[in-house]
């Protein structure tokens, strides 16, 4: 295996053991794609659930570019739901994790076809 599948392993226990679902792999695998080279970089892997600027940039980024979804307060509550969910405790909260979730939320995994 590479060390692409061995994140994308990594992503799929965190989703288990930590956020209480089982990960449909084929999603996942195109989500940790979509994240590029990010996924390698110790940084950009995760997310700073606690600077707004981060999570500014999961939404404008991600939820609005990536997903074509239009700026509103659901877009918060999702990203806030998302991360209670993964623990907010949780120091390590992965991009591709956090991106999966978001997903699967807003239904949008035809953004990934």
């Amino acid at each position: 295996m590479g060390k692409r599948d061995d994140l994308i392993a990594m992503y799929a226990n965190d989703l288990r053991t930590k956020c209480g679902m089982e990960p449909d792999m084929d999603l996942l695998t195109k989500v940790t794609i979509g994240c590029g080279p990010a996924i390698y970089d110790a940084d950009a892997s995760t997310v700073a659930a606690s600077q707004p600027g981060e999570i500014e940039t999961v939404k404008k980024n991600f939820l609005m570019k990536k997903l074509g979804l239009a700026d509103s307060p659901d877009l918060d509550a999702a990203i806030k739901s998302v991360m209670e969910t993964y623990g907010m405790s949780e120091r390590n909260k992965y991009r591709a994790v956090v991106y999966y979730m978001l997903t699967k939320h807003f239904r949008k995994e035809s953004a990934f076809a």
